[in-house]
């Protein structure tokens, strides 16, 4: 698993809703600094977590059908 690329994945998503780190982190219910080593490919979040970003991109995607 290549954390750099996923990393770079996720802050792509982010960069795409206009989001800062810090707003990220508290949609998500982590810290600026959470995201921030995602986003690096320091770790990886909980298994939880792209299931929240998932619900990000869902919500952006119904919101346009509307």
């Amino acid at each position: 698993m290549d954390l750099i690329r996923i990393g770079s994945f996720l802050a792509e998503l982010r960069h795409e809703k206009g989001l800062t780190q810090q707003a990220l982190g508290e949609r998500l219910g982590v810290t600026n600094k959470t995201v921030s080593r995602w986003e690096t490919g320091c770790y990886l979040p909980d298994v939880e977590m792209p299931v929240s970003y998932t619900h990000l991109r869902a919500h952006e995607t119904s919101a346009h059908l509307v």
